[in-house]
């Protein structure tokens, strides 16, 4: 991979985008892309199991650079972008929101870290809010705290006034924006399928971490991101989805002491307080969704292995619950 990076300032970038249900938000993302000044690039457009077929609407378009993969179901977000890259051509993976706008030089800008520190693995853009151009969504994100299961984005909700305009190291990548290398997918494995939606970035991030390379933040690549589109502000499948992978997610990437703190107060205060305010309102559709993500979570355990045969944790404290 090095040699094709001193050989070739314009590697192949492998745009690549995740629709369902969301065609005309897809189109605006494409339409967007006409105005990319990168000379060497390919979208793939991953159908996941849309009630209606996008291809036609998408080809109508005429957008160039541009492939469809139809996928019989939904993958999630992880299965969807693993369809892409298993089927891209190129030096280096761009993951995108299809809920996003690019801006001209986007792909210039993040692939420029990768030819100034060999370590780098993934570099991610700077994101605002598209209903919001001038505040930021992303900036890095803070490190974990292994404590609570939480970590919060750099410059989240604040207006963008030059403040994080510094390009360095973070601790995670934001999942609407991440151009990985191929080295690193060769060498780390792809996104996760078992986590489908959520924290999938996170778990990628941890791993791609251990293996000795750099989450780079690029404060002058820049996108626009409508957020949650596809599943919503709030709803009984975002719960479910939040709360089961935030377990999953602890329960990989943790060690036991920090593990079981995490289990005092995550089971002890925050999802008691979630219960409590489910309850009131009374949304038993969500107090539903809690309880089917800690059985799932009772039900699978950490193995050796992830499902691309990478390393994994071991099994857990949580664990031992299914044996006893």
């Amino acid at each position: 991979m090095a040699d094709i990076e001193r050989k070739n300032t314009t590697p192949l970038i492998s745009l690549i985008t995740v629709n369902y249900n969301q065609a005309v938000v897809t189109c605006d993302l494409l339409e967007s892309t006409r105005q990319l000044t990168y000379p060497n690039f390919e979208i793939i457009v991953v159908d996941n199991g849309s009630v209606e077929d996008p291809t036609e609407r998408i080809k109508a378009g005429n957008y160039p650079h541009v492939r469809i993969i139809v996928s019989p179901e939904n993958l999630g977000f992880s299965g969807g972008n693993n369809l892409g890259i298993q089927q891209a051509k190129g030096d280096y993976f761009f993951l995108l929101n299809n809920d996003t706008i690019v801006t001209p030089d986007l792909l210039e800008q993040l692939i420029k870290p990768f030819f100034q520190e060999s370590t780098i693995g993934v570099c991610c853009p700077k994101i605002r809010y598209y209903d919001e151009p001038d505040v930021i969504q992303y900036a890095g994100y803070y490190p974990l705290n292994k404590y609570t299961g939480r970590t919060w984005a750099i410059g989240l909700m604040e207006p963008d006034q030059g403040q994080y305009d510094r390009a360095e190291p973070t601790h995670f990548a934001h999942g609407a924006a991440m151009l990985v290398s191929r080295e690193v997918l060769d060498r780390v494995g792809s996104l996760d399928d078992s986590f489908f939606l959520y924290y999938e970035e996170l778990d990628w991030s941890m791993r791609i971490r251990k293996a000795g390379y750099q989450i780079y933040y690029q404060p002058e690549a820049l996108i626009y991101h409508r957020e949650s589109m596809s599943v919503g502000k709030q709803n009984p499948m975002k719960v479910y989805y939040h709360t089961r992978n935030r377990l999953w997610f602890m329960r990989r990437n943790v060690e036991t002491l920090p593990l079981l703190v995490f289990y005092t107060y995550y089971f002890g205060l925050a999802l008691p307080k979630a219960l409590l305010q489910y309850t009131l309102r009374w949304q038993p559709d969500y107090l539903k969704a809690v309880s089917d993500a800690v059985i799932w979570n009772l039900k699978h355990k950490v193995t050796e292995t992830h499902s691309e045969g990478k390393p994994s944790p071991v099994a857990k404290p949580f664990d031992a619950m299914l044996t006893n």
